[in-house]
């Protein structure tokens, strides 16, 4: 999520793992026109991997914490009122009309396009082509405060 665009940086993988979170690291660094990227995660294991803390390493190798290309700061453990994604996972599956399958939400039963979905593929394509094109602002967003662009 870009906090200060209020858009979500999407990218489809078939999986969640560290190989396909190092891309996507190296996805938001080339969208991100040379700043310094600070990252909010939940406890994923791929997010605590060798794999992904080695990359980091490397990008991040003879910089002080403070001029570090990629910063990540881990969410409290099953906590994922702390966690914007799930607010936008919510309003994307509402939109399109998918069942929620998150523990976290409630099921919302007012679905918007559900009649009208004819495919799997064509609804994976409605929930990209909604989170492509919203800007997103909820209360959650708030949660971490003020920030500008950093060099």
């Amino acid at each position: 999520m870009d906090y200060l665009e209020r858009k979500l940086l999407l990218k489809s993988y078939d999986r969640g793992n560290s190989k396909n979170t190092i891309d996507y690291l190296q996805y938001l660094l080339t969208e991100s026109d040379n700043q310094r990227l600070l990252i909010f995660w939940d406890g994923a294991t791929y997010h605590r991997s060798k794999e992904i803390q080695s990359f980091l390493d490397e990008l991040n190798q003879g910089l002080a914490p403070e001029q570090w290309k990629i910063h990540c700061v881990r969410f409290a453990p099953n906590c994922p009122e702390q966690n914007p994604i799930e607010d936008i996972w919510l309003q994307a599956k509402t939109w399109v009309g998918s069942r929620s399958v998150s523990l976290a939400q409630p099921l919302v039963e007012k679905r918007r396009f559900c009649a009208l979905i004819p495919s799997f593929s064509h609804l994976k394509w409605m929930f990209e082509w909604f989170i492509r094109h919203t800007t997103f602002d909820f209360p959650t967003l708030g949660m971490y405060g003020v920030f500008s662009k950093i060099k």
